[in-house]
Parts: C-alpha cells; sequence; structure tokens
C-alpha cells in the first residue's frame, strides 16, 4: 500500500526520490521519507503529512545530497503516523537505513530478542525490527545479512536498504509486497511501481517472492534466498508517460473517467477476431468449457461488484453456477472446489494481497485460476494458470472507474465466449450482443457529455447525511459499487440494498428527506422496482431514479430521474455506472476533498 523508490547512479538521488514519491501518491499514505548517502554516512530526513512537507523540508531534495537513496511513503499499521514512526529506519549506530512496504507478522518476537540483546527502539512500527535485525547478522557481507533475514522474518515484505559501509551498492528484496527494478545510462532504480520510475527507464523487472537485488550505478543482480545468482528478463513497458499526467483534467479521476470508452474498446478489440470472440489466454479446451460444473469469481471492492454483475451474467447467458467471494473471505473460509471448476480472481494493481493468496490457496486445491488484471508482469498475472488483461492503462486515482469498467468488459466476453461454446445462445442472438458491445463507448461518451446535469444534481446533497442506492438483479450489483464509489471519496454514509429485502428491516431508516437512488434498467424487474420506490416516496425519500431511455411514466414516482442510452439487458452497468460515478466525483469535489487520494485509503491493498 506504501511506496518505495531508491535510486543508484550518477545523478542527485533526492529529486529523483522525490519525483517517485510524487509518482505513488495515489498508492495511499500518512507519512514520507527519504535516506540518502552523502559521501559520508547516510541522512535520514522524513515528516508525517503530505509529501509536500518533506519536499519543503528537504528544499525539493537539495539539501540532501548524495546519488544514492531510498524514499518512502508509509500507510500507518503499526504505530500512529508520525515523525517518529515514519520511513526510513536506522540500525543503532545508523549505517543501515530500511524502508519496508508490507507487515512483519513475528515482529514482536524478533524485537523482544532483540531487546534482550541490547537493542532499543524508537518507533511503534514493525520495520524497525528488519533495520536492528539486518545490524544483528551483518558481519560484513550485506547479502548473506539480507538473506538471514529473510529466513528469520514472517509476513510480507518489499524492502530497500543502504548500508553506508557499501556506499556503492543499493539492496532490494521481495516477498508478497510488489518491487521492480530498472536501469538507464545514468543509473538503477527501484519501485514499488512502475509509474515511480517510467520516465526513466521502460524496460523493468518484476521481483519474485525471495529474491534479492544489488543494485550498482552500471549494472543489476539478482539472487534468491540461497544466495545464487539467477537470470531475470525485463519487460518492456508500453504506456505513455502522459498517461500517468492530469492532461488538462482538476483530477485524475475525471480524467480517468473520460478515459472509459478507449479502455472499453481497447479491452474488447484485444479480443475480436472479425465476428468472434477470440481468447487465446484461457487455457481450457472447448470440451473442458463445455463440462465446467461451476465457476469461483474472487475480488475485493470494486472489483468483486464485477465479480457480482458477472454473476448474474453468466449464469443467465451461460447456464452455469457461479459464486462469488470476498477474497478476504474466501481464503479462510476452505471453499469446496472440485474438479472441473474455473477460479476467475479479479484486480486492477495484480497485487490485491487477499486475491493473490486466494489464487494460491486455488491452485494448491488443484483448480484452474483465469486472472483478470489490469498490470501487466504483476504478480496475480505471473502466478495464475492464465491471465486476461484489461487494456485500461495506468489508473491512478484511488477510486477505481476506468478499470470497473474494462472488467466488466472482460467479463462480458467471458460470458459470451462460454455461451457460445455451451451453446447457451444461437448464433443470432451472438451477433447481437457483439453490436450492443461495440456501441458501449460512444454511449458512455454521449452520457459523459452530460455531465453537468449530475453536478447540478450533486450539490444540491453535499449536506446529506445518509444516502441508500437500491436496485434488483444486475441493478443490486451497480448499487453496490454506486454506493462504494460515494463512501470512499465524499465520505458519506450510504448503503446499498437488493430493492425486494427493503421490507426486512432497512426501509425503517428512511425519513423525510432521505435520498434514495434507484435503479431501473433491468426491464424484466422494472414493475417491482417501481414498487420500491413508491414505498420509500411514502416515507418522506427523495428519489433519484437510473433508467433506460423510453420510461418517462418514472417521472411520475420519482422526484429526479437520469436516463441510460438503449443497450442489451447484459451491458447496463456499463452505462448506469458513468452517472453514478459522476455523482459521487461532484460531491467529494464540493465538499473539498482530495478526490483522487482519499483518508485512509490506497490504491493497491498488499497487505490483508
Amino acid at each position: 500500500m506504501c511506496g518505495i523508490v531508491g535510486y543508484i547512479g550518477k545523478r542527485q538521488a533526492a529529486p529523483i526520490l522525490l519525483d517517485g514519491l510524487d509518482k505513488l501518491e495515489y498508492r495511499g499514505y500518512d507519512s514520507a521519507g527519504l535516506a540518502v548517502f552523502d559521501g559520508t554516512r547516510i541522512n535520514i530526513v522524513k515528516t508525517a503529512g503530505r509529501l509536500k512537507a518533506l519536499e519543503e523540508l528537504t528544499h525539493d531534495g537539495q539539501t540532501v545530497p548524495g546519488t544514492s537513496g531510498i524514499g518512502h511513503t508509509r500507510w500507518a499499521t503499526h504505530g500512529q503516523p508520525t515523525d517518529i514512526n515514519a520511513h526510513p529506519h536506522f540500525n543503532k549506530d545508523e549505517t543501515i537505513a530500511v524502508v519496508h512496504n508490507g507487515i512483519i507478522e513475528n515482529y514482536r518476537k524478533i524485537k523482544e530478542k532483540l531487546v534482550r540483546k541490547g537493542y532499543e527502539f524508537r518507533s511503534e512500527t514493525d520495520t524497525e525490527v528488519l533495520a536492528h535485525l539486518t545490524d544483528y547478522y551483518y558481519k560484513g557481507n550485506p547479502l548473506e545479512a539480507i538473506t538471514k533475514v529473510m529466513h528469520r522474518v514472517e509476513g510480507s515484505y518489499a524492502l530497500g536498504i543502504l548500508f553506508s559501509d557499501h556506499p556503492d551498492t543499493l539492496y532490494a528484496v521481495r516477498k508478497d509486497s510488489p518491487l521492480v527494478v530498472g536501469q538507464n545510462d545514468e543509473g538503477c532504480f527501484i519501485a514499488s511501481d512502475v509509474p515511480a520510475i517510467l520516465k526513466y527507464t521502460r524496460d523493468v523487472y518484476f521481483i519474485e517472492n525471495q529474491e534479492v537485488v544489488m543494485l550498482k550505478e552500471d549494472r543489476l543482480t539478482f539472487y534468491n534466498v540461497d544466495e545464487e545468482e539467477i537470470p531475470k528478463e525485463s519487460t518492456h513497458i508500453d504506456w505513455d508517460v502522459e498517461a500517468v499526467q492530469k492532461g488538462g483534467y482538476e483530477h485524475f479521476m475525471m480524467k480517468e473517467m473520460h478515459e472509459q470508452p478507449k479502455a472499453v474498446r481497447e479491452t474488447y478489440e484485444k479480443h475480436l477476431c472479425g465476428d468472434r470472440i477470440v481468447l487465446d489466454e484461457l487455457k481450457l479446451s472447448e470440451e473442458e468449457i463445455r463440462d465446467l460444473k461451476r465457476i469461483h469469481i474472487v475480488a475485493c471492492g470494486t472489483a468483486y461488484h464485477a465479480g457480482v454483475a458477472a454473476k448474474y451474467i453468466i449464469e443467465r447467458m451461460a447456464r452455469l453456477r457461479v459464486e462469488v467471494d470476498m477474497a478476504s473471505e474466501f481464503r479462510y473460509r476452505n471453499p469446496i472446489i472440485e474438479k472441473g471448476e474455473l477460479v476467475i480472481v479479479i484486480s486492477q494493481s495484480g497485487e490485491t494481497a487477499d486475491t493473490l493468496q486466494a489464487l494460491r490457496n486455488s491452485r494448491e486445491k488443484g483448480a484452474t485460476v483465469l486472472a483478470i488484471v489490469n498490470v501487466v508482469g504483476s504478480s496475480i498475472a505471473r502466478e495464475a494458470d492464465s491471465v486476461m488483461y484489461t487494456w485500461a492503462g495506468p489508473e491512478i486515482a484511488v477510486a477505481s472507474t476506468k478499470a470497473y469498467s474494462a472488467q466488466l468488459i472482460a467479463l462480458y466476453l467471458i460470458a459470451m465466449y462460454f455461451s457460445d461454446i455451451r451453446g447457451t445462445i444461437d448464433g443470432k442472438e451472438y451477433q447481437q450482443l457483439l453490436r450492443d458491445l461495440k456501441k458501449l463507448p460512444e454511449q458512455i461518451e454521449m452520457l459523459l457529455s452530460n455531465k453537468e446535469r449530475i453536478q447540478r444534481f450533486a450539490n444540491r446533497y453535499l449536506a446529506a447525511k445518509s444516502i441508500f442506492f437500491i436496485g434488483r438483479g444486475l441493478d443490486y450489483s451497480l448499487s453496490m459499487e454506486g454506493s462504494l464509489k460515494l463512501k470512499e471519496i465524499s465520505y458519506l454514509h450510504s448503503e446499498a440494498y437488493a430493492a425486494g429485502e427493503l421490507k426486512h428491516g432497512p426501509i425503517s431508516l428512511i425519513e423525510e428527506g432521505t435520498l434514495v437512488m434507484a435503479a431501473l434498467t433491468q426491464e424484466d424487474l422494472y414493475a417491482k422496482t417501481v414498487s420500491n420506490i413508491v414505498e420509500v416516496k411514502s416515507r418522506g425519500a427523495f428519489v433519484l431514479a437510473l433508467t433506460n431511455a423510453g420510461h418517462p411514466d418514472i417521472e411520475k414516482v420519482a422526484d429526479y430521474v437520469i436516463y441510460i442510452p438503449l443497450t442489451n439487458r447484459y451491458f447496463t452497468n456499463s452505462l448506469a455506472i458513468i452517472p453514478l460515478h459522476l455523482f459521487a466525483y461532484y460531491v467529494s469535489v464540493g465538499k473539498g476533498n482530495d478526490v483522487d487520494k482519499p483518508r485512509n485509503l490506497a490504491k493497491s491493498v498488499t497487505v490483508e
């Protein structure tokens, strides 16, 4: 969740570290710091708060000279977000500096041992244990000390380590927390995510679990936990540098919402050959697809909501049983997975800790795992049996928009592909689905072009205390995502309910002036949801209805109506989510919140 950047080379390190940390702000953090070797000693500067405070403290890095260093943005897990708890952390003699992403699960036991050995701790963090434990094992050989630490600690970690005894070398280590390294003519780099070093190199190495990298000014050397040198192949990143810039928009979130038509188009075009869907990356034969007994979809947050939508679509279209689980629950409930079943894991970053572990657990049980991810070379992409990429490009805003839209498209393609092979749709319906799919980018653009109408409505509800989203079927999955987005960035209390459940308790919360957003995009459930609108209206609710074009009758029962263009019943979430995302965005802006970096949240949740 935190951000790591490191550099060793010919240039001054601090400005490069600050620039890289700036590119990682989207990951979520509450403090920041740098450690730079100045030719004599390692100097650490760190502070609670935003990166801007660190930039001011160091005069944009000018007061921290040196050509090798590590930087960090911390999201607090152990100890409050204070200057002392911020990274980097020193050993007792201030000759070793460490930055760390992840959680050391046995840090208390190690800390107790180190205290008995005379070590003193300044912070409340688990990371300081790593600095002192490295010092404990260090006898002049950094690689030997690091591998001994790796054998001793339990949990997840990505580390950047400086030794003042070896000023020409920087070390990086990884287990279950993402880390990449790269090189150009002026030096070598480490980062917890590609955007931090994209302006310096497009060829990166994704570090695998239990690997160590030794970085010098002109070379990278990779080792396993047994200190054996290992070969490594680089991955070329095709992202445009401008893709991680705001491009004239006030916020990344608005920019990324406007990139949804492109993300949708590129995701389906990658899998079309003429008038057929081709999923070459799926390592299942047609016979295996016809014999499938069940699909498990596992994900977190917004990706989970895409999975809930897929359940409705795949079951109805392909007549195939689907279970959807939150990864944080799936990994601990010892799920029953049998031969002939498929597990689909969904993650924007490809590094989501709970989803990654769910993948591993599923493979241990013998399941075939298909990953839907957005980041090429990510951990989930590398460890799954098959990977289907969503071609959304880098998504910087913490609140996901275009990645969600691309995930929906990937799931539509799977549903259509399976349905065609299983014979549950005929050729005529298959071709109509393709035609409707190809219309989505233009229809999304049309909805985005009318965003001012959503802005005016949002401005009326900046003072709302509680908002409810209701819907049935696919509209329920839509409601879940709309509610989450509003919570994430506006900090308003909101809840999503299956509309038919209102009478089973939630309707007691409806009172005069309560805002209820009702989704009615499923024609076979339209009349039922209208009845639910009448129920909440009679109790004083103000109702915003979100429905398909061609339903002017809804204006008789709802107070405000948003229409989406007509599309296939399976694809309505792709259109209906646009106004809901816009609503959340404008409420957040109106309340003066940090839209791209909401409090307490991180883009890539790499810890439990």
